[in-house]
């Protein structure tokens, strides 16, 4: 219940920023605001893990969601009170991804503790976020076409102060690791990390993605649709990426391969199709039809991809390697945020978007050749 807040407060964000923002500084401003929450997120995730063993990640989880409900107030009064500045953008936006990245590595390390069947909780929990991806983007969009972009802020604020209410609730048998140290802990997961050839293989190419294809889609695919067919159209295709996050989330509960990585990687390659036709500035058909994949394509490769981490991994240093998995995905999508608008710029946006698409499926290639992602079997629990 708490994650499923959560992730319709997530879900309503990005668009609230890219209305937003995009109205007051452009895409330029866009690219900066999301990217000063995406390197918070992916800078600090690592000491969230260490933090999550030490006070338990129930707490953690808790305390960053009292975070999020103050920075989100701010900036929501922000907004009312007329324009907010651009640097209380950024530093609120920052101090959300501190929160963010307190709470990531306990969700983790909670589901094997609270669910026999990983998959099916983590399948279960990326229906949850693309009901929220379906209902948070139009509900947004709507928001801030008749409101203002501040309303969407407190009502996020609202979503995360039930998250933390739901979370102190909630009663899980996890007691905090005493006598550890912090460069001890973090240098014993970095250990643990790239003793893994899987992990580690598809982190490196996450890594390449997040400043090609993930951190250009953004400002640069809001950048297109809106001057092309507007900001309904926008938010009409986020929603039906919403609509294939669900039938992501569905095949992942019932389909079980024997090789979830392989699987997976596989399904990535409809995830391409979103930055072509966006690239192409195809009639909107084509643009939603093309989220609806990338949305089914992204949710199943989640669902593999937890549930490879959380039954492959130790439960004692789940959290460290999940903030170092979760560090690595996520380190480059701001740079990628932020070069976007400007390379845009210069040698348009539509080539940066086909730049992403190609390196996406040379991406799938480097991974399907990779023996120990390739021949990675699935398990029923940690080993």
């Amino acid at each position: 219940m708490a994650r499923s807040v959560a992730l319709m407060g997530d879900a309503m964000l990005p668009i609230a920023v890219t209305l937003g923002v995009l109205r007051l500084y452009g895409p330029v401003g866009v690219g900066v605001v999301l990217a000063a929450w995406m390197a918070a997120f992916g800078g600090l995730v690592l000491f969230g893990g260490v933090f999550a063993d030490w006070f338990t990640a129930r707490k953690m989880m808790i305390g960053a969601d009292l975070l999020r409900v103050v920075t989100h107030l701010v900036i929501a009064f922000a907004f009312f009170a007329g324009r907010p500045a651009l640097w209380l953008l950024i530093v609120m936006s920052a101090l959300s991804g501190l929160g963010a990245a307190l709470f990531q590595p306990g969700v983790n390390s909670m589901i094997p503790q609270i669910a026999d069947d990983p998959q099916r909780a983590n399948a279960i929990l990326r229906v949850a976020d693309a009901i929220a991806r379906l209902v948070g983007p139009g509900l947004a969009g709507a928001i801030v076409l008749l409101g203002g972009a501040g309303v969407v802020y407190a009502v996020n604020a609202g979503t995360f102060a039930i998250s933390a209410a739901c979370l102190l609730a909630l009663r899980v048998r996890l007691a905090p690791i005493t006598g550890s140290k912090l460069i001890k802990d973090l240098r014993e997961g970095w250990r643990e990390f790239r003793s893994r050839t899987w992990m580690w293989s598809v982190i490196l190419v996450w890594s390449v993605y997040g400043i090609t294809l993930f951190g250009p889609s953004w400002p640069l695919g809001a950048e297109l649709v809106t001057k092309s067919l507007g900001e309904s159209a926008f938010v009409i295709g986020v929603t039906g990426e919403g609509v294939g996050s669900i039938l992501g989330g569905l095949i992942a509960m019932r389909y079980r391969p024997s090789r979830p990585l392989f699987s997976g990687a596989v399904g990535m390659i409809a995830f391409m199709a979103m930055p072509l036709v966006i690239a192409l500035r195809l009639p909107l058909p084509y643009i939603v039809s093309a989220m609806i994949l990338a949305g089914a394509a992204w949710a199943f490769w989640s669902v593999m991809w937890a549930t490879s981490v959380q039954t492959q991994v130790p439960g004692e240093v789940l959290n460290r390697i999940t903030a170092y998995e979760v560090a690595g995905s996520v380190l480059s999508i701001p740079i990628g945020q932020a070069l976007a608008p400007v390379v845009g710029a210069r040698v348009g946006a539509d080539n940066v978007l086909l730049l992403g698409c190609a390196t996406g499926l040379l991406g799938i290639v480097v991974l399907l050749a990779t023996p120990a992602v390739r021949n990675l079997r699935a398990v029923t629990k940690a080993e």
